[in-house]
């Protein structure tokens, strides 16, 4: 059993402290975060599948591979720190080297985290100022704080947390995220950072975190591109004494609300994706595999064609249908049906003879599920997206002015 708290994020974990703070690396914004565990964390991570990896990223990526504890995350936004070389390797690993100074602990127990403009060297004079100001400030109730803090072009801070009742007593998951555009899977740009104080060895944690990011955050879809230092990090501080064993009834009670927690995570990335207004679940079904159906529900996310005529409102199925027919999936197209919501669109053999203004009314609404059905097999996958205005290129195209 488990249940969402109100309000709830990282700091909701018991011994997470975070902080956020405008340290310069934006004109006015929040632009630097903190999260760091009293106790030594077990951890695991998954990043970006882009050739380009941002310096933070392969920092993090290395640290966290070689399977040791941690206690700190820093997180800077306003600057990727990616296509930066040499140069900005070195200046990502002075960042960790500067925080755990500043903290007290070793260097290879803070993972570092940057989301921003590409292509731009870290001013690191103000970078490790902020981080001086940063360690102090930390408490147990920075998390909305450091949420904040991560943020680009997303318009809210996203916080989650959850209680999780056990055999042998109640653990908490909570997590911050940030993304709204440059989302698509095998991560995006996109960063979560996600907290629990159960005990829980790094070989399950990886497991548990690895299922979860693939039925989450790796089934949205913003606008189809992959970004370069995308990362999900999950550390596991075992406060609460409760130990959570492979194959036990404990981590199948912990793994259900862990995804649910990165399901609702990674939807409200989508519902806050840039100039987004509706929130769109495609739920394919009927296919010979999960695999075709995960192709399916990909390509119909991150068509173009499919998400202005959600934004207009416009019960266009060619284009759904058009979507599905270049998938790369074997199947026949006269037994595909598709609904809006529990309204049938399309009929097998093609037939549509539906309410053209019943359904302008369905799609006018700000959350809406496309269905379709195959009639071939068992196979299913569900993603989740949203449609295209104007206000996404109005974003994309002064991203940098």
């Amino acid at each position: 059993m488990f249940k969402f708290i109100e309000n709830g994020s990282i700091t909701s974990v018991c011994g997470i402290k975070a902080a956020g703070i405008h340290s310069g690396l934006k004109r006015k914004r929040k632009d630097l975060a903190l999260i760091f565990s009293e106790e030594p964390c077990n951890v695991a991570g998954t990043f970006t599948l882009n050739k380009v990896k941002a310096a933070p990223l392969l920092v993090s990526q290395e640290l966290i591979n070689k399977g040791g504890k941690v206690k700190a995350i820093l997180i800077n936004s306003g600057n990727a720190n990616a296509c930066t070389g040499d140069r900005g390797y070195a200046d990502a690993l002075k960042s960790q080297k500067h925080c755990a100074k500043k903290l007290g602990i070793r260097q290879d127990e803070v993972v570092i985290s940057s989301t921003g403009v590409i292509g731009e060297y870290m001013p690191m004079h103000i970078l490790k100022t902020g981080i001086d100001t940063i360690v102090n400030q930390l408490s147990d109730d920075g998390g909305i704080k450091a949420a904040k803090a991560i943020m680009t072009t997303d318009l809210v801070e996203k916080t989650f947390a959850v209680k999780v009742q056990l055999s042998s007593g109640e653990i908490t998951i909570g997590g911050i995220a940030k993304g709204s555009g440059m989302i698509m899977p095998n991560m995006a740009t996109m960063l979560s950072f996600i907290a629990t104080d159960a005990d829980i060895d790094n070989s399950l944690l990886k497991k548990l975190l690895l299922k979860c990011v693939q039925n989450s955050f790796n089934k949205i879809s913003v606008d189809g591109d992959t970004s370069t230092n995308d990362m999900v990090v999950l550390m596991a501080n075992g406060v609460s004494g409760i130990e959570i064993k492979e194959n036990s009834k404990d981590e199948e009670l912990f793994f259900e609300a862990l995804q649910a927690l990165t399901i609702e995570m990674a939807k409200m990335i989508v519902v806050d994706g840039e100039g987004a207004s509706k929130l769109i679940t495609v739920a394919i079904t009927g296919c010979n595999n999960d695999e075709d159906a995960n192709t399916i529900a990909r390509t119909i996310s991150n068509s173009p064609l499919v998400k202005t005529a959600i934004y207009g409102s416009d019960a266009n199925w060619g284009r759904i249908l058009s979507a599905v027919g270049r998938s790369g999936v074997e199947f026949e197209p006269e037994k595909v049906e598709i609904d809006f919501d529990d309204m049938s669109i399309l009929g097998k053999d093609y037939k549509h003879d539906f309410d053209e203004e019943e359904a302008t009314i369905v799609l006018s609404k700000d959350k809406i599920t496309i269905s379709v059905n195959l009639n071939a097999g068992k196979g299913n996958s569900t993603w989740w997206t949203c449609d295209f205005t104007e206000k996404y290129i109005e974003i994309n195209a002064t991203y940098r002015t």
